[in-house]
Parts: structure tokens; sequence; C-alpha cells
């Protein structure tokens, strides 16, 4: 039996079988009588905080501004609370870098 072919049979071996993988304490599952799809359950999801803390987040996320980004799916944007190194500081670093320091620099480059 050649490579492609087993690869081929573990495949369609993984398809058949995931089905009985599904648990029926998910949020989605298949309706027990096989008519196919699946059905979305709310009532199994356990969630482990509370209504107040959700608020507090929703607060929290129209005071700074994310939630203008989170409701239109965006990544919202990182602010940096620290200013940036300057080109000299970042010079410099370099220079004073250790021969083993660079070694793993170049390695993790890899060079």
């Amino acid at each position: 039996m050649n490579t492609h072919k087993a690869l081929t049979l573990l495949a369609m071996a993984v398809a058949l079988t995931t089905p009985t993988f599904v648990s029926a304490t998910s949020l989605w599952h298949e309706p027990s009588h096989g008519d196919g799809g699946a059905i979305f359950h709310p009532e199994h999801f356990k969630s482990t905080k509370t209504r107040a803390d959700v608020l507090r987040e929703l607060e929290a996320a129209r005071k700074d501004g994310s939630l203008w980004y989170l409701e239109r799916s965006l990544p919202v944007p990182v602010k940096n609370a620290t200013p940036g190194r300057t080109r000299e500081e970042v010079r410099n670093e370099v220079l004073n870098l250790t021969v083993e320091e660079r070694r793993e620099l170049h390695m993790i480059g890899g060079r």
C-alpha cells in the first residue's frame, strides 16, 4: 500500500468517525433523530462571568474607544503606554551585545 492510499484511507476514517465525537453538552450538536444539520443550544453555555462583570467590561470598552473596533470586528489598535526607544538607544544596545547574545540573534534570524 503506498503512502497516498494510506493517507486517503486515514482521512476518510477521520471524516467518518468525527460525528461520533460530538458531545450532547456542546453548544452545537446533531439532533438525536438523525435529520442532519446542527442545532444551537444556548442553554448548554456555562459562563464564569456575572452580568455586572460584562457590563463593567462594556463600559470600559466604551470609555477607551475599543468598542467601536470590536463592533466592526476590527483589531483593536495597541496603545503604547511608554515612549519607544530612540534610534541611538537601539544602536547602542546592539553595539553592547555580548558574543553569546549575538550568536543567539543570528540563530533566531536563520543566519
